[in-house]
């Protein structure tokens, strides 16, 4: 049904990631991924079906959280077509929206007031020839449009930073949008990344999971 989403959790946090971090924020977690990233910290998402929802029965979730930010995210939310009429209703209830998306997805039909935090895939991920790279036209055309949208890298090594800052510098990405660079963190030091970024004086902003800072040992609803 045109209604209905796969839904992996629904949970109220802090936002962890983004230039939000530190915000208080509802996540809806779609379920089902296209990608098999090597780092993934949701596998949960596409090992297990989920439960089906109608947007009806999320925005109820959602009236004890009134005005809060949602973001929507997986998974790859963009895999449903009901995210869609899911997005507009959380801007029509009045709520900031956010969809993370792994950058392998077209995001023209995503809402303009939506925010996008969109991955670019390092070749650490093993799913760097998914990276659908007209995005970044799409990205331009949202930013007209007065959306405030983002680019993530995830780094697994120094060969993944050279190249996300190859990508960076090649397509301005920094002045097109705030860039963000997270390390895997038992695979990438942060002090060595943040030596990284101070020696080319790289415009981008080095971001860690806060969420995995303040509950270090809880893996799903965080």
């Amino acid at each position: 049904m045109a209604d209905r989403l796969r839904i992996s959790e629904l949970f109220y946090s802090i936002q962890g990631e983004s230039t939000r971090a530190g915000l208080p924020c509802a996540f809806i977690r779609l379920s089902g991924c296209n990608l098999r990233c090597t780092y993934c910290d949701s596998r949960y998402t596409w090992d297990e079906p989920g439960q089906k929802m109608t947007t009806g029965r999320i925005t109820d979730w959602l009236k004890d959280f009134p005005g809060v930010m949602v973001e929507i995210t997986g998974g790859e939310p963009l895999l449903q077509e009901a995210v869609y009429p899911l997005m507009e209703e959380l801007l029509a209830d009045g709520h900031e929206v956010l969809i993370e998306t792994s950058g392998s997805m077209n995001i023209e039909q995503v809402p303009p007031q939506v925010g996008v935090i969109m991955d670019l895939k390092c070749p650490g991920s093993g799913m760097m020839d998914k990276n659908d790279w007209h995005n970044l036209a799409a990205l331009h055309s949202r930013r007209k449009l007065g959306s405030r949208d983002e680019i993530k890298f995830v780094l697994s090594s120094v060969r993944d930073y050279t190249w996300a800052g190859r990508i960076v510098r090649e397509h301005r990405l920094a002045d097109l949008v705030p860039v963000l660079f997270s390390p895997v963190i038992d695979q990438l030091a942060p002090d060595l990344l943040a030596r990284l970024i101070m020696e080319e004086q790289l415009p981008v902003r080095l971001q860690l999971q806060l969420h995995s800072q303040i509950w270090p040992n809880i893996k799903r609803g965080v």
